[in-house]
């Protein structure tokens, strides 16, 4: 599905869901409503909600925190800087409502002696000023939001593994120790939605390609497969990505609620939001285009919440499986399910697959002696959270495991709330794997532990 049918798809969904409003609702809360996100991955609220209102009466609202953080490499790789991170943060957020429109900022100033220098790229979120949000949101009808300029998207069901969800993501915060809120890079985009008791609707619109932060060997090692081994600021990734105004990206997401159970259909037209192809010529990483659909249902289940999430993943530059330079389509899901174990102890368990489309042309497209990927990668997923101290004390492990790559990635983790400003935090990167080309494997020489102290105001 190209942009264009997206947008007359998105079109006619907004007059359908104008038509079925009699009287406005707002959209569902939490469970069973929007999936309950990590810390910091949740998406802003709706304009002209309690908050909205709060800040309407106050005018202007400043808030933030400060923030230092480091982390260590549990065994150097020469490859790598000399420190995982060794970073001080100050963010700073204002909200503003006027007449009928409210307006946010949130921008992260970063002192950073490990960064290549003090240039600012707002897309790789490089530099001293990392730019989260700066958006402006108005209510042009009682059933329709709009919302234009940086945020934060994200949708879909699962706990820090997405299928739907095609917003760019920050690997390296993630792979390195930062906080889980900075897994979810942001966009430059126009989000569209619509309310009514029939469906509810998501349009956005990217004017020009957000890809990934993605590993490219700056901070990490990674896996080249064109040279064959483990490389890091020695073969730092090359890329050619879409980056003109018209390299856009659409995404809709139609939902409904059926008494406690969500159900949500999805679609998307851009690229591969990380590298998922090569130039034969120049060697360089490339995004292909994709185009995306799929759906999701999310509900009470057993005293807990289940979910389950599907998506078709559309490679039109190798539709066929043929190209050995561009990614295969493939299948996705995911199936999920979360409940209170314990008293204050939760426990979540995911299972996730990749099913790669035309793999037998996929095999006879590669050269001699070339590393094929698997038909399918399986992913075992598991979070496990213990709250203590009257729920100021937080334990966490969130464990991936894969039996066809053969490769983990621990991830322990204690929280303590000191009080009402201070938190300290504690944390590890561990990966085990038997291959150095599987997702987790490659990153054996990036076993990392890490501290902040935060003081927020």
């Amino acid at each position: 599905m190209t942009g264009r049918r997206l947008l007359v798809a998105g079109i006619a969904a907004l007059l359908a869901v104008r038509a079925g409003a009699e009287e406005p609702v707002l959209p569902p809360g939490l469970p069973p409503g929007e999936p309950t996100m990590p810390e910091g991955l949740a998406g802003p609220a709706r304009a002209g909600n309690a908050e909205d209102t709060a800040r309407s009466e106050s005018g202007f609202r400043l808030r933030g925190f400060v923030e230092a953080r480091g982390g260590v490499w549990e065994d150097r790789d020469p490859r790598q800087q000399h420190a995982a991170l060794s970073e001080s943060r100050l963010q700073l957020e204002a909200d503003r409502r006027v007449m009928l429109a409210s307006f946010r900022i949130a921008a992260d100033l970063l002192y950073d002696p490990l960064a290549d220098g003090p240039a600012i790229d707002l897309a790789k979120g490089t530099g001293a000023l990392d730019l989260r949000e700066a958006h402006a949101t108005f209510s042009p009808a009682a059933f329709l939001d709009v919302r234009f300029g940086r945020q934060i998207l994200t949708w879909g069901t699962g706990d820090l593994l997405f299928v739907n969800d095609l917003f760019p993501k920050d690997w390296n915060s993630f792979l390195l120790g930062r906080g889980e809120q900075y897994l979810k890079a942001p966009s430059d985009a126009l989000k569209i939605s619509a309310f009514s008791e029939v469906v509810n609707l998501d349009l956005i619109y990217v004017p020009r390609f957000g890809a990934d932060r993605f590993v490219d060997g700056r901070r990490l090692s990674y896996f080249n497969a064109a040279q064959g081994r483990i490389a890091g600021r020695d073969a730092v990734m090359q890329e050619d990505r879409p980056n003109a105004w018209g390299d856009d990206e659409w995404a809709i997401r139609i939902s409904r609620n059926f008494e406690a159970v969500e159900g949500a259909l999805y679609a998307y037209d851009g690229f591969w939001k990380s590298p998922a192809g090569s130039d034969s010529h120049s060697g360089r990483a490339t995004f292909p285009r994709l185009s995306a659909f799929g759906g999701s249902l999310r509900g009470p289940l057993a005293g807990g919440i289940a979910s389950g999430e599907f998506g078709y993943y559309h490679s039109g530059q190798d539709a066929a499986g043929t190209d050995p330079n561009v990614r295969n389509s493939e299948v996705r899901a995911l199936v999920g399910y979360e409940r209170e174990v314990a008293p204050e102890v939760i426990l979540g368990l995911q299972y996730y697959l990749e099913h790669m489309r035309h793999h037998n042309a996929y095999e006879a497209s590669l050269p001699a002696r070339a590393r094929a990927r698997d038909e399918n990668r399986h992913l075992l997923a598991e979070r496990l959270t213990w709250l203590t101290l009257s729920q100021t004390l937080e334990w966490s492990l969130f464990t991936f495991v894969s039996p066809t790559d053969k490769d983990v990635h621990f991830r322990p983790r204690v929280k303590y709330k000191v009080d009402d400003h201070i938190t300290l935090e504690a944390g590890a990167n561990i990966f085990l794997g038997e291959n150095t080309h599987t997702f987790f494997g490659q990153f054996k020489d990036g076993n990392n532990v890490y501290a902040s102290v935060r003081y927020g105001f």
